[in-house]
């Protein structure tokens, strides 16, 4: 349903009775035009104190339903460290609202908004004990493009060496020995499909020190962090948000989101 919301061919061809007609069939069967997506059951929430914030603070939610209640996962909220510049608004689920500044390559800021949260990719032959969710090990040949310029931009690829190394591999690959990137959830932004400089290789994983912020991935302790790994359920088609405080209170109601205490 969001994918016919967000077709051009709608948007250009449907008269007003027709968009009214379709936004009382989503309204009728639960579903939000916009926010966190009907299906999804677990929600990841970060919300810093403004646009220019680059610390922040993570609680988890889960629900059984979409009209259940969301329910906190955890006791305690979990800091996090962003984006060194701050956010700015991010490709994902909701639509970029006017006059905001959307993420770029290279700006040090994170992406607000909602988005999917996709697959683990870890140095390990396992996840944690306990964590049962999609994974890949990464290899000496898996790699995520960041330069615009490459057509694997903003995407995860394994380089077949047989057929030769790419002039562009050695600074694109994802295994360093670097303990920050021993375990990388994906956050799906810009992702559905990648556009050419709108920002790429965006996770969560573990800081580099409690001060240390990131050039656009959300991080934590990395105790913090195998407890989100642990906690995640793929089943439950899990969501992140990242929003300032002032943005989150704003669209807390229309978009579905759990109240904050």
């Amino acid at each position: 349903i969001s994918g016919l919301l967000d077709s051009p061919k709608v948007k250009e061809s449907g008269s007003v009775g027709f968009g009214v007609f379709i936004l009382f069939v989503l309204l009728f069967q639960g579903v939000r035009a916009e926010g966190i997506n009907a299906r999804c059951g677990q929600v990841i929430v970060v919300v810093a104190d403004s646009w220019d914030s680059n610390r922040g603070t993570l609680r988890a939610f889960s629900r059984t339903g979409a009209r259940s209640p969301w329910t906190a996962s955890f006791s305690k909220p979990i800091p996090v460290l962003l984006g060194r510049n701050g956010l700015a608004w991010g490709r994902g689920e909701v639509s970029v609202p006017r006059g905001l500044t959307m993420k770029r390559e290279g700006d040090g800021k994170a992406p607000a908004g909602i988005f999917r949260i996709g697959k683990i990719y870890t140095h390990d032959a396992s996840l944690p004990k306990g964590a049962n969710y999609p994974f890949r090990t990464i290899s000496q040949w898996d790699a995520w493009p960041d330069d615009p310029k490459n057509r694997y931009y903003n995407r995860h690829i394994v380089i077949d060496p047989k057929r030769g190394v790419p002039e562009w591999f050695d600074s694109q690959k994802m295994r360093h020995g670097d303990e920050a990137y021993r375990w990388l959830i994906e956050i799906r932004h810009n992702a559905d499909p990648p556009s050419p400089g709108y920002g790429s290789a965006i996770f969560f994983h573990t800081r580099r020190g409690p001060t240390r912020t990131t050039a656009g991935c959300t991080t934590m302790a990395v105790s913090d962090l195998v407890r989100v790994i642990q906690w995640l359920d793929a089943s439950t088609q899990p969501r992140y948000v990242l929003l300032p405080k002032s943005e989150y209170a704003k669209r807390q109601q229309s978009w579905g989101l759990p109240v904050l205490k």
